[in-house]
């Protein structure tokens, strides 16, 4: 060829009229060019892009400001250069540049001030040893030159303080209001003797009141008012003050000294602000590292009672500095029985209060309890009509059966999953009642021992998060009935308590409303059972499934064509089963009762059932489906072929760059992801045969190379952070295990949102000096030590009430 040497990037697309042999050879050629690295042009400097994380940045194509980078640099070899052979050849990392000459565009790019000129540079290094070989020679000065560098250094200096005293004498002219506005910076004053002993005490406050979040230690401890009148008896954190004072704490035990006996003590108000102060220092830890990863999800938990009132338990994920996917728990949400008040302040709590950025939020998920699924619809798509890219999907922590069950608007639908929560319960609290059951269940299974043997241990888990849960009820809701029925006739062996439980479950399993609901319902989500279990299975099955939504929703529009034959098998279904537990079919009592004596007599069960459960179950199955599988979730989903085992299986025919258009705002280099794609795709393909191929994110994000493909990474940490991804390493889902652990060891009325945000997340560091200044800022008529000292010991405390 003669001319001009076209780029790689443009050979790459015409390399298919070459032979194989020296088309491979030309891509070779490519991607080590493209793996070459950077070489920082400053003397005395031999850092290189691919030992540092450091931004490499090009000489300007502008004359003036190339020229103050030449002459700062005091190369003399790049003197006689042009502007653009400087910018096509020649950079500097970002240690010459001062740091208020750097700023950030996007996540992941890092760029100058148009103003920016380097001024940083070890000129002397080089001097230590005169007799080595330079390749970057040191222009040396001559004195006209060093005095006018001097007396431009002395003009910045000047201006610069200019600017500086103009500032003051405008802040002086214009103090910050208490309204609004920049409060003055103040200068650190020497604190005083008794300032110092102020803070003392404040620490040891927070301290208490961390230990006992830690150790999940409720405030009071005991209910007052249960306790005989004249005594009294110190609260839990009153009665670790005096512990602490008794083990030798010299702060304590001084202000106790210098405080009269009838001053109130720490008030609950007090407390109240002080645990405020932590839940925030705490969480603010996790929120700093999941805006240090710029893209996150925002994941809720099903609805809690706290102390009487409903929160939302929230949590955030978001891939760390170590490429490790990690899923925390941030906070909890007060409840709101409207859906639009909730999603403003769903909004403005994570924006205004945590300080998320939701232009970065790349996707939501809400695992909710029966009757609140509406309501957290209503929360998302508020979400999506103002952040676009925050895709509304399902929570890998909850199988997909269950959360189209819980979201199902039939009220025979929501008791019926509260009876299968209570007999799991049931059974799971004593090992004797789950031995009970074995037996029953080793009765009825008699002919089919491994049957029997695979459930027993079914019924040992927590099955009711089970993809196949409604199966497994109908398989064993003979086995409990008669299970129930004789711990209530064993009156002798179980307690009352025990005996009148199961008679009242006994009683809600064996009533054909039930029976037919668990039948019907069980019978719809088996059409999307196998779609679901893929969706919690590896990368691959995840993949797959998202091409396989057409092929599910197909079947479930073709059952609800011909809704009256399969109801017909469904209703066949349920009444044999009622006839195997002696119930009589017959229409639901609500609605007989409901009728007052003028029921029609056209009405059947089998067609009260089919109106009522088949057909509104099987259109909102339908409907959610379409809603939680939105096209934009799908086209994340087939983003997936970025993971190379999945390329494999596609024998490396894959086009990512179609689907991944909606992320390309959240990519370093857009332009070229084409041909970095591609370039991914050779290095698996003509990989090492002792090379095994990835098979997860987390082992793609891993790979000590894929630095040199940041499109592909970024695009796997979005992938990562979607809901419907499960952690691969499960010491990175703690969060959700520490709340469950937290609400199932803690007593309603005990609970608080502070001190639970403080035992989920005992392992985050905490700065107590920071706490105290926060307290004392905002705070400074509570900070006095007179109002926060308790009574020394009962006597004295009675004296006071």
């Amino acid at each position: 060829m003669v001319g001009r040497r076209r780029p790689w990037r443009v050979l790459l697309p015409s390399l298919r009229r070459f032979p194989p042999w020296l088309r491979g050879a030309f891509e070779g050629a490519a991607a080590a060019a493209r793996r070459m690295p950077n070489f920082c042009a400053a003397p005395n400097c031999t850092r290189k892009s691919t030992q540092s994380d450091l931004a490499f940045f090009r000489f300007p194509r502008d004359p003036t400001r190339c020229q103050r980078w030449v002459e700062n640099c005091r190369r003399a070899d790049l003197e006689d250069k042009t502007p653009d052979q400087l910018n096509k050849h020649y950079r500097l990392c970002a240690k010459h540049f001062e740091t208020s000459m750097i700023c950030r565009s996007s996540p992941y790019r890092t760029v100058l001030r148009d103003n920016a000129v380097p001024t940083i540079f070890d000129l002397t290094s080089h001097l230590n040893n005169p007799h080595s070989r330079h390749r970057k020679r040191i222009k040396e000065l001559s004195e006209e030159e060093i005095r006018t560098l001097k007396q431009q250094k002395v003009d910045e200096t000047c201006e610069q303080e200019k600017m500086n005293q103009e500032s003051i004498d405008n802040d002086i002219q214009n103090p910050a209001s208490e309204e609004g506005g920049d409060e003055p910076v103040e200068d650190d004053v020497p604190l005083t003797q008794e300032e110092r002993e102020n803070k003392d005490y404040l620490k040891s406050l927070f301290e208490i009141l961390i230990l006992m979040g830690k150790q999940n230690i409720p405030l009071d401890g005991h209910n007052a008012d249960a306790l005989p009148e004249g005594i009294f008896t110190p609260d839990n954190f009153q009665a670790l003050l005096e512990f602490r004072i008794n083990a030798g704490d010299e702060v304590l035990r001084k202000r106790f000294e210098t405080t009269a006996v009838n001053l109130a003590y720490c008030s609950k108000a007090q407390q109240k602000q002080m645990l405020e102060i932590c839940e925030s220092c705490v969480r603010e830890e996790t929120l700093r590292e999941a805006r240090d990863s710029h893209f996150f999800s925002i994941v809720t938990d099903e609805v809690v009672d706290l102390a009487g009132e409903e929160h939302l338990p929230v949590l955030v994920r978001f891939v760390d500095d170590s490429h490790n996917l990690r899923e925390e728990f941030i906070g909890f949400l007060p409840y709101e029985a409207d859906p639009e008040i909730l999603a403003v302040k769903f909004h403005t709590t994570i924006t205004e209060k945590w300080g998320l950025n939701m232009e970065y939020c790349r996707g939501q998920a809400y695992i909710v309890s029966s009757g609140f699924a509406s309501k957290m619809k209503t929360v998302a798509t508020r979400i999506l009509e103002k952040y676009p890219q925050a895709v509304y999907t399902l929570s890998s922590s909850c199988a997909l059966n269950i959360w189209l069950a819980k979201s199902i608007p039939v009220l025979g639908i929501s008791i019926a999953l509260g009876t299968i929560e209570e007999i799991c319960l049931f059974f799971h609290q004593s090992p004797q009642l789950l031995a009970e059951l074995d037996n029953v269940i080793s009765l009825l299974f008699q002919n089919s021992e491994e049957r029997g043997n695979e459930l027993k241990e079914i019924v040992r888990s927590q099955w009711t998060g089970r993809h196949d849960t409604f199966e497994m009820v109908v398989d064993l809701l003979q086995a409990f009935v008669l299970c129930l029925d004789s711990i209530n006739d064993a009156a002798i062996r179980w307690n009352s308590v025990v005996s009148g439980r199961a008679y009242i479950l006994s009683n809600a399993l064996a009533d054909f409303d039930f029976v037919v609901t668990v039948v019907i319902v069980k019978n719809i989500l088996s059409f999307t059972r196998a779609f679901g279990k893929n969706l919690q299975g590896q990368t691959s099955d995840v993949f797959f499934a998202a091409s396989s939504l057409t092929a599910v929703l197909h079947s479930l529009n073709e059952v609800m064509e011909n809704i009256e034959v399969y109801h017909e098998f469904w209703f066949e279904e349920a009444t044999n089963l009622a006839t195997k537990l002696d119930l009589p079919i017959k229409l639901p009592g609500k609605f007989c009762r409901a009728q007052q004596g003028s029921l029609d007599s056209a009405i059947t069960p089998e067609n009260y059932y089919k109106e009522a459960l088949s057909i509104p179950t099987m259109e909102h199955i339908i409907q959610e489906l379409k809603d939680i599988f939105s096209e934009q979730h799908l086209k994340a989903l087939k983003c997936l072929s970025l993971v190379p085992s999945v390329m494999g299986q596609l024998k490396f025919n894959t086009s990512e760059e179609h689907h991944a258009d909606m992320y390309k705002h959240d990519l370093p280099n857009p332009d070229t992801l084409s041909a970095e794609l591609h370039c991914w795709r050779i290095k698996w393909k003509h990989r090492g045969k002792d090379i095994e191929l990835p098979t997860t994110i987390y082992e793609a994000l891993h790979l000590p190379d894929i630095k040199f493909f940041p499109n592909v990474y970024a695009l796997l940490k979005v992938l990562c952070i979607l809901p419907v991804m499960k952690v691969e390493n499960e010491k990175f889902e703690v969060g959700r295990r520490r709340l469950k652990a937290y609400l199932k060891n803690t007593l309603t009325e005990q609970r608080s949102s502070n001190l639970a945000l403080l035992n989920i997340n005992f392992d985050i560091k905490h700065d107590l000096d920071l706490m105290v200044d926060t307290y004392i800022k905002m705070y400074p008529e509570k900070a006095e030590f007179q109002e926060e000292f308790p009574p020394s010991n009962s006597s004295e405390a009675k004296e006071e009430t």
